[in-house]
């Protein structure tokens, strides 16, 4: 019973993301940049870091993030996406030729032994039910000493904020589109003088709304609260939860960056 209603909520997760990347198909500014990506991994990969390298992105939605890997060098990417979006994932990286492999898959599907020198998952993992297979399958595919990139949200940082949101999406992941739409631009127009404030005064996720948040168009800002209320299943991980994920898979030599005091950025290593 408790594996059939995993399996459940897995394909109803899959389905909102499905209609949410269908809807916002768009990557453009400061939400599709190098520099966000930057942001996103921290100290864990230097500059130049992924140049030349085979990658392979677990749920890639709209392509942003295979963007960002191929515009920071990545020789070619294995993008993976399990919902309605991959049509909208492959018109986004069909500039990019043969670099780019789409495939519609979830990410236990991943190809085993193919010897990737990285497999990504940002912003993915969190939305599983059970991630455990997806993340032995990106142990199988990776090469003797390729790395896993993982980003999760944080429960350490975020206690004031899960306790506004966790209820509010109760209700949320059970409205359709229009509504949730509406709740999101309302959000938006709440945390405006929130963000002007936390340029001056150290309040919760200073970090995030000044060098994140605030620097999103309106539009990205409205998806981003939307992110945030629809998906019905995502998990706050605490640090150790956050290690445990990657060990439990075989991955060794864990790094690990707080990433503006609210996230977890994991870097860790096929034995």
């Amino acid at each position: 019973m408790r594996a059939r209603d995993a399996s459940q909520r897995s394909q109803k997760t899959i389905d909102d993301f499905g209609d949410q990347w269908t809807r916002f198909t768009g990557n453009e500014g400061f939400y599709g940049s190098s520099e966000l990506f930057e942001d996103i991994v921290g100290p864990l990969l230097p500059s130049g870091f992924l140049h030349g390298l085979r990658v392979a992105e677990i749920g890639s939605g709209t392509g942003r993030i295979v963007r960002m890997l191929l515009s920071a060098g990545a020789a070619h990417v294995v993008a993976l996406e399990p919902s309605a979006a991959v049509d909208v994932l492959k018109r986004n990286v069909a500039e990019y030729g043969d670099r780019v492999e789409c495939l519609h898959a979830t990410g236990e599907h991943l190809p085993a032994d193919a010897g990737f020198d990285l497999v990504v998952s940002i912003g993915v993992l969190h939305h599983i039910p059970d991630p455990h297979p997806v993340v032995e399958a990106a142990y199988r595919a990776l090469k003797p000493g390729g790395r896993i990139l993982v980003w999760l949200y944080g429960r350490e940082g975020n206690t004031a904020y899960m306790a506004l949101t966790l209820p509010l999406r109760s209700i949320t992941t059970r409205l359709p589109h229009g509504a949730v739409l509406a709740l999101a631009r309302f959000f938006v127009a709440l945390l405006r003088p929130y963000v002007r404030l936390c340029q001056w005064i150290p309040l919760p996720l200073k970090g995030y709304f000044t060098h994140v948040f605030g620097r999103m168009s309106h539009d990205k800002q409205v998806l981003i609260i939307y992110d945030q209320l629809r998906p019905t299943h995502a998990k706050y991980y605490r640090r150790d939860e956050a290690i445990a994920l990657v060990t439990s898979a075989g991955f060794s030599d864990v790094q690990v960056y707080h990433r503006h005091g609210y996230s977890w950025t994991i870097l860790a290593t096929r034995r």
